[in-house]
């Protein structure tokens, strides 16, 4: 499952009531967006997830990439996983204006969450959310 909101994320430290909105709003993407891919069955007690959290500010990030993790993982739970304990793997990252950075080739939803960043012709931040059970990363021994 992968999505993205054109919204700024709210950090772990952010106060109670915005960070429980933004919560709001990351389960109400994932709910839409669960309820709109027919293939989607992670929510299993036993599953293996890795989760990629991509974030596409319009100015340098003034906080730390890491505080905007959690509330998104606590988000998803009942949406795509039923408890936070399934992800084995997270990986986040910024992608700050003018760092020269691209990508290759770009999932269907990733390059929707690209265009979203000045689809309305001003600069928008985009969050763009990815939760699969691909643990390929994996070796075992």
């Amino acid at each position: 499952m992968e999505f993205h909101l054109a919204a700024t994320p709210r950090s772990l430290q952010a106060k109670n009531s915005s960070k429980e909105k933004w919560k709001a709003t990351v389960a109400d993407a994932a709910r839409q967006r669960a309820e709109e891919t027919s293939e989607f069955v992670w929510l299993e007690e036993d599953a293996s997830l890795a989760v990629t959290i991509f974030y596409f500010p319009i100015a340098p990030m003034e906080g730390d990439v890491d505080n905007i993790v959690k509330p998104i993982l606590d988000a998803m739970i009942g949406q795509a996983y039923l408890d936070d304990r399934s992800i084995e793997r997270v990986v986040s990252q910024k992608f700050e204006p003018g760092k020269g950075w691209s990508f290759g080739t770009p999932t269907s939803q990733l390059a929707a969450a690209l265009d979203a960043v000045s689809e309305s012709g001003e600069p928008q931040p985009v969050v763009y959310i990815r939760v699969d059970d691909d643990l390929s990363w994996r070796t075992n021994s």
